[in-house]
């Protein structure tokens, strides 16, 4: 990895790791350059999941996506513990932020190896979808700044990801989704959105993320979950007290 600050990579790990060791947010303000390249972020990424003994091997579950299909998409691999189906409850784990975003949820059908993902366009990475799923997203952080903190800090903490909860899974299809309808309810507050997915259709940026998963010359392996972007932005629930 060449060019990379490691130090500065490790500053920004060893406070990620902190935070959630000590269930508390850290300031952003004294990383906010640390990071230069995406790629550091991503190393950041590794750091953090090795460190807190995430698995990054079989099947796993992934986040992808981007504000625009004009933008650099961006990825990072989720921790299975933070990953459930629905009906769901969060339990012990740890929140700061809470908000939630409505996504669909991608799941591959064959594993996929890093000469495939090279030589993959858009279109060939959908037939190798075999199912999807409605999904709640929990956007969280580790920092104090929450989505205000640096991008490529949060790029490395996860891109603000806290959880997943998964729907009942049905075989993909390609929809028209400029005229998909997603309904939000959050107790009184109803939210109703059509065709506002980010990128547009949540299959546009597979090859890119398998792209980026199969980089250092691994296999995304046959059940693999991936969420590409939000048909609602942040949603902030009100929570219960007790």
């Amino acid at each position: 990895m060449p060019n990379m600050n490691f130090d500065q990579i490790d500053a920004v790990a060893q406070a990620i790791i902190r935070a959630r060791r000590e269930q508390q947010c850290v300031d952003a303000q004294s990383l906010a350059s640390a990071l230069a390249t995406p790629e550091e972020s991503y190393a950041v990424q590794a750091k953090v999941a090795a460190a807190l003994g995430w698995q990054t091997s079989g099947p796993g579950f992934w986040k992808s996506g981007g504000p625009s299909r004009q933008a650099r998409l961006t990825h990072a691999q989720l921790p299975v513990e933070g990953v459930w189906y629905s009906p769901a409850q969060a339990g012990n784990w740890n929140f700061t932020w809470r908000g939630i975003e409505a996504e669909i949820a991608l799941r591959l059908g064959r594993s996929v190896n890093a000469a495939e993902a090279a030589a993959l366009d858009g279109d060939a990475a959908s037939a190798w979808i075999d199912a999807m799923a409605v999904s709640i997203e929990v956007v969280d952080s580790r920092w104090r700044q929450y989505t205000d903190a640096p991008a490529l800090l949060k790029l490395a903490d996860l891109q603000a990801h806290g959880a997943l909860v998964l729907g009942e899974w049905i075989p993909y299809q390609a929809r028209d989704w400029a005229s998909q309808r997603c309904h939000v309810r959050i107790g009184a507050q109803d939210f109703e959105h059509r065709g506002t997915h980010a990128l547009g259709d949540p299959a546009f940026g597979l090859a890119a993320w398998l792209r980026h998963a199969t980089r250092e010359g691994g296999s995304v392996e046959a059940g693999t979950t991936v969420t590409t972007g939000t048909w609602v932005g942040i949603l902030r629930p009100r929570l219960a007290t007790s």
